[in-house]
């Protein structure tokens, strides 16, 4: 039988798992409404709805199983990956207090994932 403790590092990757997949969720709504014709407008706005419906299985899934308190602070995590994924594929410029935004973003999620 697992140890709570096991079963709260596996939930943690879950829960970035599906934090980062509500990401690409956003990342191809945004890919979708600045293409040029309908049927990539379709495409990505489907794609980044399956992607968010994986993404909330998953999370109900941790939910049924862990702290609501504990799982939602995870959702933090979507300001850095949503922000470095708009850096990386969408060349946007991240401002510098924005980046001091997202670090202490992350810091306070870390607190809440090992609390």
């Amino acid at each position: 039988m697992s140890r709570p403790a096991d079963n709260r590092r596996f939930f943690a990757l879950l829960l970035l798992g599906s934090t980062f997949l509500g990401s690409v969720g956003q990342l191809l709504f945004k890919m979708g409404v600045d293409s040029a014709g309908l049927h990539q407008l379709l495409l990505h706005v489907a794609l980044g709805v399956a992607a968010y419906g994986v993404a909330t299985l998953v999370y109900l899934y941790i939910l049924g199983r862990s702290h609501l308190s504990w799982a939602y602070g995870f959702v933090g995590f979507s300001y850095i990956f949503t922000t470095v994924l708009a850096l990386l594929a969408l060349g946007e410029t991240v401002s510098p207090m924005r980046w001091i935004g997202v670090l202490v973003i992350a810091l306070g999620t870390a607190l809440i994932g090992l609390s």
